[in-house]
């Protein structure tokens, strides 16, 4: 498996796995090509044997000192490996590189395994966003972490070291 930075001739497969990662509020392709495409953004999938089994994307502005998380997705075939975990490191890193101080993310409120992933790295809940996600009426819970905070108490991963390229 390795982590690289998504392409424009990724947007299908990205497609393919949104659509059926997030079946009632799946981004459209012209969104996800606009994402893809802005300078701002950035995004990594995820490889197995030549497949994209995952993706995950970044928003940071140029000078911000906060980022957003915008998604994560993986194949439901290669969940529990620890793949969401590897891209979630690859959105962080790049916003080390940015210099970002503050990484901020919505998940939903009825993803307890997300939502447990993000606390494992730091991740502290900040509130909720009633009715946030359409259209399942389901609240979104706001999350923040300390990204200098994050660096400093990381120990160097072996399976991250060179993983996006």
């Amino acid at each position: 498996m390795s982590i690289r930075t998504a392409t424009p001739d990724d947007l299908d497969a990205i497609m393919a796995l949104e659509r059926a990662s997030f079946p009632t509020d799946a981004w459209s392709d012209a969104m996800m090509r606009e994402e893809l495409a802005a300078p701002h953004n950035h995004y990594v999938v995820d490889e197995l044997a030549g497949r994209v089994i995952g993706y995950a994307g970044l928003r940071a502005l140029p000078g911000s000192r906060d980022a957003d998380v915008q998604t994560i997705a993986i194949a439901e075939a290669s969940r529990g490996h620890g793949r969401g975990r590897a891209l979630l490191h690859a959105l962080l890193d790049e916003a080390t590189t940015r210099r970002v101080r503050e990484v901020f993310l919505e998940v939903r409120a009825d993803n307890p395994v997300a939502q447990k992933l993000y606390a494992s790295e730091g991740f502290t809940e900040l509130g909720r966003r009633p009715r946030y996600y359409q259209p399942d009426d389901v609240d979104a819970v706001v999350m923040r972490l300390d990204l200098e905070a994050w660096s400093a108490a990381r120990v160097p991963d072996v399976a991250d070291a060179g993983a996006c390229t």
